[in-house]
């Protein structure tokens, strides 16, 4: 039960609600309750890997949690979101600009490397002890400081107004859907993220994985 698990997330599902179904179905098999947690949360949207921790590897946790990651994500332009993400509020951006192929690869190019990224509100982030997001759904102000990220790589798969695939590896604690925003601010159209995946976390890949069902869990 000491074990570290690589989970394949569904999409429409908490990164919590993946590690308590782990935690019931591991729990049952050994007859007491088995400690689970998990290394990065994954937004109930996104999919992809998690890294689970079971029994006294849940004290590696942290060290888990500093790996890099990669995403593979779709972003659309031309419209905003109140959460960076579908679960939002969609409004049209106020430019019908359509950037040329060329001006996306160049703003793609302007985030790679270090740059300075503000956390979305819409986060797990804790503030005054909170996770920033349910302040957020309450109408309260959420101010989270800005911090500095790593863009190790960041290509373009496919692009076809209004929407542009793009696959990344980042350091820990990049938020995806900010650099969506941050591309659509820069593109002069807005943008939001509409799928994101995560592929890799450290040299833990995907194609490892297992997706709940195999382990006997509904989705």
């Amino acid at each position: 039960m000491d074990e570290v698990l690589l989970i394949d997330k569904p999409a429409g599902m908490t990164s919590f609600g993946v590690v308590a179904r782990v935690r019931r179905v591991l729990s049952q098999q050994a007859g007491h309750k088995v400690r689970v947690g998990h290394t990065g949360t994954l937004d109930p949207f996104a999919t992809g890997l998690m890294v689970v921790l079971t029994g006294k590897q849940t004290k590696n946790a942290e060290k888990y949690s500093k790996l890099d990651k990669v995403y593979e994500a779709t972003i659309k332009l031309g419209e905003t979101s109140t959460t960076g993400d579908p679960e939002g509020e969609i409004s049209t951006a106020g430019s019908s600009t359509r950037p040329t192929h060329q001006a996306v690869l160049d703003a793609l190019e302007r985030f790679t490397g270090q740059i300075v990224q503000k956390p979305p509100a819409f986060s797990a982030i804790k503030v005054g002890g909170e996770r920033a997001y349910k302040l957020a759904r309450a109408g309260k102000k959420v101010d989270i400081p800005s911090r500095k990220v790593t863009i190790y790589s960041l290509k373009l798969s496919d692009y076809s107004y209004p929407y542009l695939k793009i696959v990344t590896h980042v350091s820990s604690g990049t938020y995806i859907r900010t650099l969506a925003e941050d591309i659509g601010v820069e593109l002069g159209t807005g943008a939001y993220t509409t799928t994101l995946r995560r592929t890799r976390v450290g040299n833990f890949d995907i194609k490892n994985a297992q997706v709940l069902t195999d382990m006997g869990i509904k989705n």
